[in-house]
């Protein structure tokens, strides 16, 4: 786990003062190693910032192999590399390194440009080919790892971060778009980021650069089955089974490590999971780190990860956050994960992150991504109950509600939404989280600028949404959940819970996390289960309890969905929590942002202390929306 900066310019040879300069602004991601690697026409630089994870001594990157001409930096884990780099050896292939990276490079050999369905992992690369003046990239098939880019037709910049390309010369604007499109949906399109002319490489593509010209193509999709073509022989006790052999596998990968491994755990089923199943293989103590809210109800889970820790004979390092806390590094964590947020979480998940690189440790293994593979947020569960008449839903729609407080606002919608008829034109319905997105998106109306209005008062972001996710034919045919899942994991997953709360929160620290429910090869199987192994019953995830019900607590098998979100700092705020917003969001700073109406920002704040708890919890969003971008603007020095 690493970071990265890559330079091509098209006839001109590159500042490498420059480069080296723009390596620095990554020394977060990889404190242990830096190097710079120039080409001979001193046209193509690579800069590495490693975290030593495996081959600490052999494995400093760039990786340069002069017999073929090729260059190589990486950042992320690809797992059952050993098994690949025999093959590789057979073929006569002789490797410099003990570390994974390498394999990509007699990969790209073997099978050039389909390399990566050899490729198993969480993952951003840069490879150059000399020989054909061809400069390769790639991302993960889910977005786990980073890697955004600039160009102007006179150079490529590559970086695991944006910072990294300011360093190079790159304009610090906003890109009024992406913005917009954040203020509408809550995140920026995928692809995209908030910084103007840099762009994300989609998850599962690749990028080839060659003479001037930029080639970005999918590799991988998520391919949910056409509904009527699900077929399921297997009965409900095999396919349990074979998918904790499955699950098992991949968390045994992610255990391979020449440093210590440690884990997330909440009181939730996914990180428990990963414990329980994890704990056969684990030859040293296990440590497992935990947030704790000052006791919270809804949101504070230690007791619960006590239980867990004490059934699994783990250490548990517990992470006090308080209101105080969240408010206190906020800034910190935008600048790190260069995005924006709905909810303290991101400054929990970075505290967390801190104290796990605090400890002495590297490496965790999460929980993320069980959702998206099982189908188990409760805004999944509304679309079910959607879809049957409304008498016979209205009691289980509002205990739905009334048991998942804390997606109020978020993944549940509160009150009047914006117009998203162009969904339910083109799916027959409207996911249930995109009505929470509209909801978000019209409180967010009300404190922005009338200049932005204006100029985007004809654009329907939501059919834009469409347009650009639906281009090969994901979602006709799909389940109802499916297709939920489908623009979920294209819009939440990859832009914000992976990106802004996973990679940028952790690799603040030097922190890798590796994730055993994204492991492709679990997902190309799960994928084809029928719906009743994912929801039953009105409980989601059936399938994971019953094949981790050995492994976890009793109260963890019962117990329902529960993201992992901060108490709103708006609930019981403390008279310095408020101060602290007014502060910033009435500061003459605040008002050099080209996208707000400030006059309605002081509004609303007025408007808070009469507020009850539910609007409170839902209005919490869009105050924690304008404090992010407030700080991504301070920090960057934005226009």
């Amino acid at each position: 786990m690493c970071g990265f900066v890559v330079e091509k310019q098209a006839t001109r040879a590159l500042d490498e003062t420059a480069l080296a300069s723009a390596l620095r602004t990554l020394g977060h991601r990889g404190p242990d190693h830096t190097a710079l690697w120039l080409s001979e026409d001193r046209q193509t630089g690579m800069g590495h910032a490693r975290l030593s994870i495996i081959d600490l001594a052999g494995g400093n990157q760039p990786i340069v192999n002069p017999t073929y001409g090729l260059s190589l930096v990486v950042n992320g884990e690809l797992y059952d590399y050993q098994r690949i780099r025999k093959e590789l050896q057979a073929k006569g292939y002789v490797f410099q390194t003990r570390a994974d990276s390498e394999i990509i490079l007699f990969l790209y050999l073997e099978y050039g440009l389909e390399l990566f369905e050899h490729l198993r992992g969480e993952f951003a690369f840069v490879l150059y080919d000399a020989r054909r003046d061809l400069l390769l990239a790639g991302r993960d098939r889910f977005g786990i790892k980073p890697l955004c880019y600039f160009h102007d037709g006179e150079k490529l910049l590559i970086s695991s971060e944006a910072k990294a390309l300011f360093a190079l010369g790159v304009p610090r604007a906003w890109d009024p778009d992406n913005f917009m499109h954040a203020a509408t949906l809550q995140y920026q399109p995928t692809g995209g980021t908030f910084f103007r002319d840099i762009h994300q490489l989609s998850p599962g593509h690749r990028l080839v650069y060659r003479h001037g010209t930029l080639d970005i193509r999918p590799y991988w999709d998520l391919d949910y089955p056409p509904e009527a073509t699900v077929r399921h022989e297997a009965s409900d006790g095999e396919a349990i089974e074979a998918f904790r052999e499955r699950l098992t596998e991949s968390i045994r990968l992610r255990l391979v490590s020449d440093v210590p491994v440690c884990f997330h755990l909440s009181g939730g089923l996914d990180s428990s999971a990963v414990v329980g199943l994890a704990r056969p293989w684990m030859t040293d103590p296990m440590h497992c780190f935990t947030v704790a809210f000052d006791g919270q109800a809804h949101y504070d889970e230690l007791a619960l990860a006590r239980q867990t820790a004490a059934f699994t004979d783990s250490e548990l390092h517990i992470v006090n956050v308080g209101r105080d806390d969240i408010l206190a590094h906020l800034e910190a964590a935008v600048y790190y994960s260069e995005g924006l947020a709905v909810n303290g979480h991101i400054t929990a998940k970075y505290l967390l992150n801190q104290a796990i690189r605090h400890a002495g440790f590297k490496v965790a293994l999460t929980g993320e991504g069980a959702d998206e593979v099982l189908a188990g947020y409760p805004h999944l569960r509304q679309d079910l109950l959607d879809a049957l008449p409304a008498e016979a839903t209205a009691e289980r729609l509002r205990d739905l509600y009334k048991t998942n407080p804390v997606s109020i606002g978020i993944q549940l919608a509160h009150g009047d939404g914006l117009d998203v008829a162009a969904i339910q034109r083109q799916l027959g319905f409207v996911p249930a989280f995109l009505k929470a997105k509209a909801s978000f998106g019209l409180k967010m109306r009300s404190v922005l600028s009338e200049d932005l209005l204006s100029r985007y008062r004809t654009v329907d972001f939501y059919a834009e949404m469409l347009r650009a996710y639906d281009g090969p034919n994901q979602l006709q045919g799909r389940s109802r959940v499916n297709q939920s899942l489908y623009l979920w994991t294209k819009l939440t997953l990859a832009n914000y819970i992976l990106n802004t709360l996973g990679d940028g929160c952790e690799m603040a620290h030097g922190v890798e996390g590796r994730l055993p429910f994204l492991d492709h090869k679990l997902f190309e199987w799960s994928r084809t289960l029928p719906m009743h192994l994912k929801i039953r019953d009105n409980q989601e995830k059936y399938i994971l309890k019953e094949a981790a019900r050995s492994d976890i607590t009793p109260e963890v098998y019962k117990r329902q969905k529960h993201p992992f979100m901060a108490p709103p700092v708006l609930l019981n705020a403390t008279p310095e929590s408020l101060d602290f917003i007014r502060d910033h969001l009435t500061s003459q700073a605040f008002r050099t942002m080209p996208f707000f109406d400030t006059s309605n920002v002081s509004a609303l704040l007025d408007r808070l202390p009469g507020l009850d708890r539910e609007t409170l919890t839902a209005q919490e969003p869009v105050i924690m929306f304008l404090l992010t971008a407030f700080f991504l603007h301070k920090r960057f020095g934005l226009c």
